[in-house]
This record gives structure tokens, sequence and C-alpha cells, in this order.
């Protein structure tokens, strides 16, 4: 009788591995940094900052013919933040970073209802964020259709807050839906558009965003919504060893604090050319519209806001990072390589010089020039990168971020150590997806 159980339960148990899929895996990402001028000019005077922080994941997966479901758990955390033996954590930085599911709706159609990341072509507008150890994601609902040469993407978000009170239920306001957002990331609501089409050597795709922010009056009471727009394309060539990348997006309508924005806009090129199996170079420039600040209640001033920008404008953000919001604009020239030194390392440098896309109210706009090395090395089931940054700032860059020549320190830099761990737990076999 034991034996017909056993039977039995492996059986159902192959029937499950016919029909769905489970994952379990996660991240463990401890970061050290030296903070020397990162994001802003470090004063002679002060110290240099230097601590490590760590994310860990816990990441589960279930699919099936007709579903997935996907659950992100999240906790950063800085080393020391926590007095020993204290019961709970002192920063309350434990989240859900991803609760997403998926529904296959027929044909190449699917739905994604949830908390997820939005992620897109070169990650100018909409990225991930990856670099930042909390990461980006959005509460939103996503109509996809997706074949293997074209994708067809429409989102919707309504974001609303809790009751003061958490509510009998812990829920939402049961009268108005007023949502106060201080900052430009934090919208009321959201629809985009996003298409793209591969062909063999090119690929083309198309985004339309409109945000909407909660305005309010003087009485406090809401009053409408300020709506920004954004269209923009993406444009990917490459054949052999050459590749060309462009991004071009116009901005439009009322910034979150309800200054009209009038004919914003970036635009930029990349080249790369793969010189050798071992050598990959590239150059490139990016233009981006700034705010003259001789109009009140407008701006001229372009936001990648959902961006990875991180990934632009120099490792030590500088740009477009929590900061240079509404400000003089940037013109970023650059020049990249990368080395494989080796089966498993590589060396990654980059030179890049900047200047306003408009002049400081001295008339400066020449900004300075920032120099990024990050090397890579890859071991069995995990890897290590080890950046350093050093900026060389113009009399626009103390200008620009309010510090003297002379009070700034001699040396602007950035170093930093991570480490990457990605186990997978568990894995089960799928032969029916």
């Amino acid at each position: 009788m034991k034996n017909s159980y056993k039977i039995i339960f492996l059986v159902f148990l192959s029937v499950q591995s016919i029909y769905s899929q489970f994952t379990l895996d996660g991240q463990f990402r401890p970061r050290t940094e030296y903070r020397n001028g990162f994001q802003t000019l470090i004063p002679d005077a002060a110290d240099a900052g230097f601590a490590t922080n760590t994310r860990a994941r816990l990441n589960a997966g279930y699919a099936t013919e007709s579903f997935k479901v996907y659950l992100s758990l999240q906790d950063l955390m800085v080393w020391g933040e926590n007095a020993q033996i204290t019961p709970i954590d002192s920063n309350n930085s434990f989240s859900i970073f991803e609760a997403w599911a998926s529904l296959k709706l027929g044909g190449k159609w699917s739905t994604k209802l949830g908390r997820q990341v939005l992620s897109y072509d070169d990650q100018r507008f909409f990225g991930g964020l990856d670099w930042a150890q909390q990461g980006r994601n959005h509460d939103l609902a996503q109509l996809s259709y997706k074949d293997e040469k074209f994708i067809f993407d429409l989102g919707l978000a309504f974001n609303q807050d809790l009751d003061e009170n958490g509510g009998p239920l812990f829920g939402f306001q049961n009268q108005g839906t007023g949502y106060p957002a201080n900052n430009p990331f934090q919208y009321k609501t959201m629809q985009y558009v996003y298409l793209k089409h591969q062909w063999q050597n090119f690929s083309g795709s198309f985004l339309a965003v409109n945000t909407g922010f909660q305005n309010f009056d003087e009485e406090g009471e809401t009053d409408g919504v300020n709506s920004t727009f954004t269209l923009g394309t993406h444009l990917n060539y490459k054949k052999g060893s050459f590749g060309a990348a462009a991004n071009a997006f116009i901005q439009g309508g009322k910034f979150f604090n309800g200054a009209d924005i009038s004919s914003a806009y970036l635009l930029g090129l990349e080249l790369t050319y793969k010189a050798s199996s071992k050598v990959g170079l590239g150059i490139g420039a990016e233009l981006i519209s700034g705010d003259d600040t001789t109009t009140d209640g407008e701006t001229e001033a372009f936001l990648p806001t959902f961006g990875t920008n991180h990934k632009f404008n120099g490792f030590m953000d500088y740009f477009y990072v929590g900061n240079h919001v509404n400000s003089i604009g940037l013109f970023d020239i650059h020049a990249s390589a990368n080395f494989k030194l080796g089966e498993k390392s590589s060396l990654f440098a980059k030179v890049l010089n900047f200047s306003g896309e408009q002049d400081l109210p001295s008339g400066e706009n020449s900004l300075g020039t920032e120099i990024d090395l990050v090397f890579t090395q890859k071991f069995k089931g995990y890897a290590l990168k080890i950046g350093y940054s050093h900026l060389f700032p113009s009399d626009g860059m103390y200008e620009l971020k309010g510090v003297t020549e002379e009070d700034a320190a001699s040396t602007q830099n950035w170093a930093w150590a991570m480490l990457i761990i990605k186990p997978k737990f568990l894995n089960t076999a799928n032969s029916g997806q």
C-alpha cells in the first residue's frame, strides 16, 4: 500500500512537471564604496565617505501553459546600520521588489498585472536601474503582443495612497483620490505605448508616454492633473564589426510642479566597432536640452525620467541621478574601449567631456572631464567588479555645484568593489512549455 502511494505521488509530480515550472533563485550583492566627490564636488574640509551596503533578493517564479506568476523579495542593508540584538530592521528596507502575474490571452497576446520592471531598448527612458541597490519598479497593468519581429506594449497605471490611518482593512481612502507627489518620479497616472520592429540588421522602436501628477490648490484640495508627455524613438543598426544606435526624444505638457515644458529634447548617437576578438571601441555624443531659468513658470529642460541614468553621462552620477533636474542641460561627448583580458576577465574604460547645453549665469558652460574604469573578473558561480572614476572639473562645474574652486578638494574621485552571487536554488524541468 505504501508503494502504491509512492507511485501515485511520483505520477502526480510527473504530470505537474509537464505543465508547470517552478524556479527559485536569489542574489547577494555587497558593494563597498569610497566617495570623494561622488554626485557632487566634495569640499576640501570634508572627509570622504566609505561604507558597504548589500542587496539581498529572493526570487520565485511559477509558470504553466496559461499563466506565470513572479515574486521578488528584497532587503537593502548598510553594514552597521542596525545595533546588535535589535529585533527589527532600523531602516525599513525590506520590500517586495516585484509581484506580478502574466496571463496568456490567446495567440500572441498576453497581459501582465502588478509590480514590475519596465526596461526598453538601451534603458534611456525606461530602465530597471539595476545599479542602484533598490532598483526601480512600477505598479501597472500591461497588454502585450509579441511575435518574432514585432512587439507592442500598452501600459496603464493609476496610483493611490493609503488612508492616513490605514483604514479598518489597511485600505485606500474612501473618498477622493488625492495623491501628493513632491518629485517628478512619483506619478499619479501613466499611460504608455511601445512599438518595436526588428529587421535583418536594423531595429526601430517608438515610445509614447503620458505621466500625470496630482495638482492641489491653495486650500489643499485636488485641482486637476499636470500631464507630461514624452515621445521618442530608438534606432539600432549592427552589421559585422560595426554598430550604430540613436535616440531622439521630445517632451512637452506640464512639469510635476505646474511649469510649462517648452520644446524639451534629447538627442544621442553611439557608434561601436569591434577592432578584434579582444578589443571593442565606441564613440558617441548626447545633447539634452536645459532651462535658461529666465522665464518664470516655463522650462525647456528635458528629463529622462525613468531611465537607468547611471549608465549614461558618467558613472559618478553628476547628472540626472536624483540631481540636475530643470538645470542647464548637458552636452556629453565620450569615447570608450572594452578590453578582454582573459577568458573570464575584462577592462572597460571611458572618457567623457561635459558642457552645459545652456550657459550658466556667469556665461560659463564648460563642466569638466570624467574618466571611468571598470574591471570585471568572473569566477565559477560568481563575479567581482572593481571600479574607479576621476573627475577633472572645469570652472562651470564649481559654479553649477555651488562650491568654489578654493573650497573644493583638489582630487574628486570615486572607487568601488562589488561581489555578485546569483544562486539557483531550484528549477524544475518543464517539457511542456
